[in-house]
C-alpha cells in the first residue's frame, strides 16, 4: 500500500487525471440511467467544442474567467487562505470596470487600462478587507468572504440602479467603446466570437502567480505566513501585513476577471439577481489543479470546455446540462478523494508491482 501512495506522491498530476476518467465514467451511468447516449453525448460535446472557428472561440472565452478565479482562490490557499469571496471580488471588479467605461469618456489607450485597472482594485480592495478583518479581528476569512459575496451583489446592483442604469432597462448604460477590450481581429477569425485581450493576459497573471510565489522574497514570506504563522512571526515577519496583502493580490486576480468580463463579452453591466457562478467554479478549478499555476490553467480548459460543450449535448444528444454538472461535481469528488481513487486502483497497481518484482 506504501508504494502505491508513493506513486500518487510522486504524481501529482495522476490523481486529477483518474478523477477525470470516472468523473466521465459517472456522468456516463447517469446518462444511461436516464435513457441517454453517453458515447453520442460525449462526441456531441467535442464536436461543439471544435467544429467552427465561433465555437472554438466562445470556447477560450469561456475559459478566461475561471483561468483569473481560479489562480485567485490558489494564490489565496497557497498563503494559508481560504478565499471563497471570489465570486463577490470578481463582481466588485466587473462593477469597478463599469463605473469608469460609463462615466468617463477618455482616449481609447488610457481609457480602457484605467477601466481595466479600476476593476483590479475593486476586486483587490473587496478581498483586503476579508484580510483585514482576519489580521485585527481574528475573523475567520471563510466566514467573511462569504458574506461578503452577497454584499457585493446587492452593492453592485445598488450602485448601477442609483448611477448608471439604462432608463427603463435592468442594466447599466453601454461602456464606452474606448473602454472595450474586445479585439476586432480576432473576432473576425472566430466568425463573431466575444474574443478579447483578457484571454493573453490570464496567461501573463497564470506566469506572474509562479513568479511571485516561487521567485521572490515577498512570495517565500507570503507562503511561511501560509505554513506556519507562529514560525513567520519569529522570524520577524509582519503577519498581519502579510495576510492583508495575500488577499489582496488573491482578490486582483478575480476583479481582473470581472473587469474583463464585462469590458469584453458584455459591454455592460446587468442588474442581477444572482451572480455568474464564476468565483464557485474556480474553487473547483484551483482543486482540480492542485493550487499549481499550470495545473490552474489546465483545470480551467476543462471545466471551461465542458461547461460550452453542454450545450452541444443537449442539441447533439438532447441530454440535459445538469449532466454535465454531475460529470463536474463527480471529478471534484473523486480529486478530493485521494483515498477512494487510490482504493480504486490498488489492483491495477499492485498487478503492476508484483511484475515489475517478478521481472528483477
Amino acid at each position: 500500500m506504501d508504494s502505491i501512495r508513493n506513486i500518487f506522491n510522486k504524481s501529482s498530476v495522476f490523481v486529477p487525471l483518474v478523477a477525470i476518467v470516472l468523473g466521465l465514467l459517472v456522468g456516463a451511468i447517469a446518462m444511461l440511467a436516464g435513457g441517454y447516449d453517453p458515447l453520442l453525448a460525449y462526441k456531441s460535446l467535442v464536436l461543439k467544442l471544435f467544429s467552427t472557428p465561433y465555437n472554438i472561440g466562445e470556447t477560450i472565452r469561456a475559459i478566461t474567467p475561471l483561468v483569473f478565479t481560479g489562480i485567485a482562490v490558489a494564490f489565496a490557499f497557497r498563503t494559508g487562505l481560504f478565499n471563497i469571496g471570489v465570486e463577490g471580488q470578481f463582481v466588485m471588479g466587473m462593477t469597478g470596470a463599469t463605473i469608469i467605461g460609463v462615466l468617463l469618456e477618455l482616449p481609447w489607450y488610457i481609457h480602457a487600462p484605467l477601466a481595466v485597472l479600476a476593476g483590479a482594485l475593486f476586486g483587490g480592495l473587496w478581498a483586503g478587507l476579508v484580510g483585514l478583518l482576519k489580521a485585527k479581528r481574528g475573523v475567520n476569512e471563510v466566514i467573511s468572504s462569504i458574506m461578503l459575496n452577497w454584499i457585493a451583489l446587492y452593492l453592485a446592483n445598488l450602485i448601477v440602479a442609483k448611477f448608471l442604469v439604462q432608463e427603463g432597462q435592468q442594466k447599466s448604460r453601454n461602456i464606452h467603446e474606448s473602454a472595450l477590450v474586445s479585439m476586432d481581429w480576432l473576432i473576425k477569425l472566430t466568425e463573431g466570437a466575444r474574443m478579447h485581450i483578457g484571454m493573453f493576459v490570464c496567461v501573463i497573471c497564470v506566469v506572474i502567480f509562479y513568479l511571485v510565489l516561487w521567485r521572490t522574497k515577498q512570495g517565500y514570506e507570503l507562503r511561511a505566513v501560509g505554513f506556519n504563522p507562529d514560525a513567520a512571526k519569529y522570524a520577524g515577519m509582519n503577519v498581519n501585513r502579510t495576510l492583508v496583502k495575500s488577499m489582496f493580490i488573491s482578490g486582483l486576480f478575480a476583479g481582473l476577471g470581472g473587469a474583463f468580463e464585462v469590458l469584453g463579452v458584455f459591454g455592460y453591466q446587468s442588474i442581477m439577481s444572482a451572480s455568474y457562478g464564476y468565483g464557485f467554479d474556480g474553487i473547483a478549478v484551483a482543486l482540480l489543479g492542485g493550487n499549481t499555476p499550470i495545473g490552474v490553467f489546465l483545470g480551467a480548459v476543462l471545466f471551461g470546455g465542458l461547461s460550452y460543450g453542454s450545450a452541444g449535448m443537449s442539441f447533439g444528444a438532447d441530454v440535459p446540462a445538469e449532466v454535465v454538472r454531475i460529470v463536474i461535481g463527480s471529478i471534484i469528488f473523486f480529486v478530493a478523494s485521494h483515498g477512494l481513487v487510490i482504493w480504486f486502483l490498488k489492483p491495477f497497481l499492485s498487478r503492476r508491482a508484483n511484475k515489475r518484482k517478478e521481472a528483477a
